[in-house]
């Protein structure tokens, strides 16, 4: 087992890794394989990680297994989306908000499942299991990814073309106006990735009981949850919220005032703020010898997934 800094250090690099990864599968998309193809052979590697981490506990089990998730996907990361988008053209293309709607929010179903579920299986099955059922799962998906391909549209790799487009005057201005933005906005991922790390080692620390009140029957007092499993409240609220900001409070807003993109990252922004503000109090409270409801972190789950939305 790691300690809480060697798992620290672990996950960081893990993570760095996932979202460096994104460049190189864009790379091999865009110039050699297209998109599809790219997916498949990534999905693959991708299971081959989880496999490597389920069959070896050790530390280079551990290497390599999070090497080759973090490959894969890191690698489909922008290729999936841009090939659900590849399906639809002129005749269909009014649909294309309606399927990335339903697109994210089986996502997020899924990580809803799989943030209870898996830190169960650890916990009763060890984590040969914790890590084999993801990978089963993802080979399954890969299968029936690959069973689908006659039935996709498939947009051919450019070659030499996108090195040119990409290194020409209009392709570097286009990177110079955006990498202002992907700044602010890598701070705020790098907030939001404590939750399978900072806020974990944090929970553990907390009373985890749900219900621990006094007007409430004994039964639902006593309901508690895993460290691990407060991960869960995210996607679940981005199925909650993603309608009632799409039904009322956009559209309320807008009659105030205009929400442009950049408005809408920026009270994103400092959304984060306030919701990393009400874990630090938590925190304290915990250092002071306390025992904070976990209900604190679930209010800071609340605000940074409202700013994430």
């Amino acid at each position: 087992l790691l300690g809480e800094e060697e798992a620290r250090q672990w996950y960081h690099t893990f993570t760095s890794a996932v979202y460096f990864f994104p460049l190189i599968g864009a790379l091999i998309a865009d110039a050699f394989l297209g998109k599809y193809r790219t997916i498949l052979l990534l999905s693959i590697v991708y299971c081959l990680g989880h496999f490597a981490l389920a069959l070896d506990e050790t530390k280079m089990g551990l290497s390599i297994g999070l090497t080759l998730i973090a490959i894969g996907s890191g690698g489909i990361k922008p290729c999936v989306s841009a090939h659900v988008g590849d399906q639809f053209g002129k005749n269909n293309q009014h649909l294309i908000p309606k399927i990335f709607n339903i697109f994210y929010l089986s996502i997020n179903f899924g990580a809803v499942i799989s943030n209870l579920a898996i830190p169960f299986i650890l916990k009763w099955y060890g984590p040969h299991w914790a890590f084999g059922t993801p990978g089963i799962l993802m080979a399954i998906a890969t299968l029936t990814f690959w069973m689908g391909r006659r039935k996709f549209v498939h947009i051919p790799p450019h070659g030499e073309a996108f090195g040119k487009e990409l290194f020409s005057k209009e392709g570097l201005v286009a990177i110079g106006k955006l990498a202002p933005l992907f700044l602010f906005v890598a701070v705020f991922w790098c907030l939001f990735d404590q939750t399978a790390n900072t806020l974990v080692f944090q929970a553990q620390k907390m009373n985890l009981q749900l219900f621990d009140f006094e007007f409430m029957p004994a039964a639902l007092r006593e309901l508690e949850v895993l460290p691990s499993q407060i991960q869960a409240a995210n996607p679940f609220l981005i199925l909650v919220l993603i309608p009632i900001f799409s039904w009322w409070i956009y559209p309320s807003a807008e009659k105030i005032i205009p929400l442009t993109p950049l408005r809408k990252i920026g009270t994103g922004l400092f959304l984060m703020v306030i919701s990393f503000t009400v874990i630090s109090l938590a925190q304290q409270a915990i250092d002071l010898g306390h025992t904070p409801s976990v209900w604190w972190q679930l209010l800071a789950y609340l605000i940074f997934t409202t700013a994430e939305i």
